[in-house]
Order: C-alpha cells, then structure tokens, then sequence
C-alpha cells in the first residue's frame, strides 16, 4: 500500500558528502516508522537508521553515529540521510523502508553510494 523511491545516490570521494532522499505515497497515514538499510556486496542488510514520525524518535547504527543525520519532512512525506565523512566502507546500495504495524512496503531497487578515489 506504501510506495518508496530512494534517490541522492553516486560517487563520492572519502570524506565528502551525500543526502539521500526517499519520498513515500500511496498510504502514508499507516506509517510510523522510517529507516534506512544499507547493503554491501557479500554482506546482509543491515539497519542504518530508523525515525518515528509520532514522538520523534531517532536511532543510529554505531557505525555511522556521528557521521549520518537522517530527518523527516512530514509535509512532504520524504526522509532524508545526510551522509558526512563517508568512508570507503559506507559502499553499499541504499534502501528505504516504512513501518506500522508490519513493514508496508517492499523492497525496491535503492540507491548506490561509492566511496572511492
């Protein structure tokens, strides 16, 4: 019932910046919960970070605790991960998925982010 896109991905050198956006339509009065996913080649997905848009909740991995910010745009339905002093290791397709009671959405296609010289 919830539809995604993640967009905002590319090549980024180590230490620059990146600011991912996905937008979400469809039914969008079910959701209470945002987060983001990453996925590396030869590694599981794994939570990045997640935010409630009742009570504002926000949680991290320890990963990117401190480096990524990620934000809500309640008007506009959107999330956003601001990406800061991005590392080599933060190479990954990067999805978005939205929660209420159960997860409402499947898993698209992402969004790639590279981090190389």
């Amino acid at each position: 019932q919830v539809q995604l896109v993640e967009s905002g991905g590319g090549l980024v050198q180590p230490g620059g910046s990146l600011r991912l956006s996905c937008s979400a339509s469809g039914s969008v009065f079910a959701i209470y919960t945002m987060a983001w996913y990453r996925q590396a080649p030869g590694r599981q997905r794994e939570l990045v970070a997640r935010i409630t848009t009742r009570g504002g909740t926000i949680n991290y991995a320890d990963s990117v605790k401190g480096r990524f910010a990620i934000s809500r745009d309640a008007a506009k339905n959107t999330v956003y991960l601001q990406m800061n002093s991005l590392k080599p290791e933060d190479t990954a397709v990067y999805y978005c998925n939205a929660y209420g009671d159960r997860m409402l959405s499947s898993w698209g296609q992402g969004t790639q982010v590279t981090v190389s010289s």
